[in-house]
């Protein structure tokens, strides 16, 4: 046969023949350099992200610094326990995911399966507490309070238990020196939350905190979480496919946090609890012979504060808690507690927190008020039993008349008409109501003595107080105007409505009444039992305002000071030096001759010189607030008590206590320097030596308690976990596991 004519179809097929060749050359050609990228150019790098694949890093967490007071006395430190922990890994790898082990589990611990394994379940956002909220691939705690007869079954039946352990490891104490509890001043620890970790993230996308962190939740535990909790290491673990675990591959070693020196002197902090709690529980005893019952001093604070620096050597606050219950985990039934009406909120530090009328332990601040507003020290007053001022009578808290007095004498024996003579000639003087630019000496005066403001004490949550000044009723008034004047319209009980109808109509006006009452620490005016002590405290020093601070210094885990918290002067009380030691005079007078000295007979006046203001504040529906607050040269003593009575006679004999313990006094009112508690001074700070061990700047004495010891049965297992070889030892180069 001839040759075939190439025809048209044959070259169009010919022509796409070649286009296809040339595509299938070109994609070779792009997935044959594409390879050669992949697996030579960065070929390393790929083999180095595919490796990291099979690494897991592990938190190992940071040993968390101590709380120590004043001696070097720990108030919060870490303790060995047993910690009962389970591997997620492990139980991954079980036929049944591990539920007949966590079942064996929950019956030697004492627990329901679901309550194990709730512990064990990893946190989402569809998972409710309790869960585990750190990396699935190290071990997760069970429980941090196992006894040795519980982690013995778990050891000694290992074949029972896969994946779980029972190991020594440091958990929060907070042993209570001394008996000294200090719950408010310490707080406590819990487990960090998502915003907690999103909010301590730097640019880089990286946080210094981990999902399984603790961290403060309330008292120096908060303020100074960051110095304490120190910085957290990490273990790098390989793991297969599966997520075995199957070696380990490194890591960071654990960076304990420093330590918190406060100017807590346990032993003086032990005192203050014990006699505010005493107290209590005396005038529960006590027969009130306004109310006709008995005193039901629900609750109190005391405040001791070294009245040259500032720094508090003790405070105390009532009812109470014991701070352990937070270690491992709170209960439900614990937590309830603590934030139940029937318990009285014993987490609310009453001392920074608890706010209240002053009663007339305000005088003080008046008195200044009235020398600044051109009173002079031999002005008179008459101290009538009674007063009235706009058609309503104002009385003597216990209807006293001692004739025509001065300022001094009218502090001494307590007189609230001189103080509603000098606040009604203020007020009418400053235009009554119609002022015209008032000058508010009184008002002024609260503001310049710091109060209605916090006083900035190194822990969280301080209120700040008020003081009726207008300002605050025009503020108020604002607020409440539309409530007030609904009530008005609808309130049933004769009085209530009265009350109400009077201020929708002119509480924004500062009215006479408000400005008398206000002059005696009633009213509307609050303050908090650190405002109190900070105040006197200044009429101690001559004047000098200081900010009230717990902290005297941190230390690093080898002893090194990281920073020294010096006093700080926040200001000067207006009172020239005459009038400072006119009120000295007044208040000395208030324990020998005074309200005070039914309580003080015998008080070695003549070397101690005390000083006083006793204040019985009133409050609507419940029985008198107890206020006693003093000063020596030394310390300022503030203790409040609520529906505690008067203040000599429901926290005077408390605070006579505490004094004679601070110099000394015995039974006899002679004075026993050797038995004296002499707290460190501000420059006194403990020793810190090589070996761990802390020595007292001053003699310090702690009694020899009993040691339990444990059966000698249960000897084996303690040599196998090796407890005193594990437990965590403060070194001179940090602490180490």
């Amino acid at each position: 046969m001839g040759n075939i004519p190439e025809t048209g179809r044959t070259r169009k097929i010919t022509g796409r023949l070649l286009v296809l060749q040339v595509l299938v050359l070109s994609l070779l050609g792009t997935l044959g350099g594409r390879l050669w990228y992949l697996q030579i150019r960065d070929g390393a790098s790929y083999v180095q992200q595919a490796s990291s694949n099979h690494i897991r890093t592990v938190v190992v967490p940071a040993v968390r610094g101590e709380i120590l007071d004043a001696n070097g006395v720990p108030l919060a430190t870490n303790t060995t326990k047993l910690v009962v922990s389970v591997s997620r890994t492990s139980l991954i790898g079980q036929k049944d995911g591990g539920k007949a082990v966590l079942t064996r589990l929950g019956q030697v611990l004492g627990l329901g399966y679901q309550q194990v394994e709730e512990k064990v379940r990893l946190c989402d956002a569809k998972t409710p507490a309790p869960c585990w909220n750190g990396s699935p691939y190290q071990p997760i705690p069970v429980t941090q309070t196992a006894t040795t007869q519980q982690a013995m079954q778990i050891m000694e039946r290992q074949e029972d238990f896969p994946g779980v352990t029972a190991t020594p490891a440091a958990v929060r104490t907070y042993p209570a020196p001394d008996k000294a509890n200090a719950a408010q001043i310490l707080g406590y620890l819990s487990p960090v939350t998502q915003d907690e970790i999103n909010a301590a993230t730097d640019p880089s996308g990286k946080s210094s905190l981990a999902p399984s962190d603790q961290v403060g939740r309330a008292g120096l535990e908060y303020q100074y979480d960051k110095a304490l909790r120190g910085t957290n290491g990490t273990s790098n673990l390989e793991v297969d496919n599966l997520g075995r675990v199957i070696g380990t591959a490194g890591g960071n070693a654990a960076v304990p946090g420093d330590s918190v020196v406060t100017s807590i002197d346990a032993r003086v902090q032990a005192i203050a609890e014990q006699q505010l709690q005493q107290a209590l529980i005396t005038l529960r005893g006590t027969y009130d012979t306004v109310t006709h019952e008995n005193f039901k001093a629900d609750s109190g604070a005391v405040v001791v504060m070294d009245v040259h620096t500032g720094k508090i050597i003790a405070m105390a606050s009532a009812p109470t808690y014991d701070p352990n219950i937070w270690s491992g985990g709170i209960s439900a039934k614990d937590y309830a507690n603590l934030n139940s009406t029937s318990s009285d909120y014993p987490m609310l530090n009453r001392a920074i927190q608890g706010q209240s009328a002053p009663g007339s332990t305000f005088k003080v601040v008046s008195t200044t008020g009235a020398l600044n507003a051109g009173y002079n020290f031999d002005s008179t007053f008459p101290c009538t039993s009674s007063m009235t001022i706009g058609g309503r009578v104002f009385k003597n808290f216990e209807g006293e008349n001692f004739g025509a007095i001065n300022l001094s004498k009218a502090l001494e024996v307590s007189c609230d008409t001189v103080f509603y003579n000098i606040a009604y000639q203020q007020w009418l003087s400053d235009g009554g109501t119609k002022p015209k630019a008032p000058k508010d000496w009184l008002f002024k005066t609260a503001h310049q003595f710091g109060l209605g403001a916090v006083t900035g004490i190194d822990l969280p949550g301080e209120v700040k107080g008020r003081v009726p000044d207008r300002q605050w009723h025009i503020d108020y008034y604002n607020a409440m105007k539309d409530t007030w004047c609904k009530q008005a319209k609808t309130e049933t009980d004769a009085y209530l409505k009265a009350i109400a109808t009077e201020d929708c109509a002119d509480f924004a006006t500062l009215r006479a009444g408000d400005e008398v009452n206000y002059a005696i620490g009633q009213g509307d005016t609050l303050v908090t039992p650190i405002q109190m002590a900070r105040i006197y405290s200044a009429l101690a020093n001559g004047g000098t305002i200081y900010q009230p601070e717990l902290t005297k210094a941190i230390v690093s885990p080898g002893g090194k000071q990281v920073q020294t918290v010096q006093p700080v002067v926040q200001g000067h009380l207006p009172d020239t030096p005459a009038m400072i030691s006119y009120i000295d005079q007044a208040t000395a007078n208030v324990v020998t001759s005074g309200t005070a000295a039914w309580k003080f007979q015998g008080w070695p006046q003549d070397k101690i010189q005390l000083h006083a203001k006793t204040g019985t504040a009133e409050v609507v529906g419940k029985q008198t607030t107890s206020w006693f607050d003093t000063y020596t040269k030394d310390y300022a003593i503030v203790m409040t008590i609520s529906q505690g009575g008067t203040g000599s006679g429901g926290s005077g004999p408390a605070v006579r206590n505490i004094y004679n313990a601070l110099y000394g006094i015995q039974a006899n009112n002679s004075i026993d320097p050797s038995k004296a508690i002499h707290p460190p001074a501000l420059n006194q700070l403990p020793a810190f030596h090589a070996d761990g061990t802390v020595t007292s700047p001053v003699d310090y004495s702690v009694p020899q308690l009993p040691q339990a010891t444990e059966p000698d049965r249960q000897a084996p297992l303690l040599a196998a976990l090796d407890i005193a070889a594990l437990a965590p030892e403060r070194r001179a180069d940090g602490w180490q596991a």
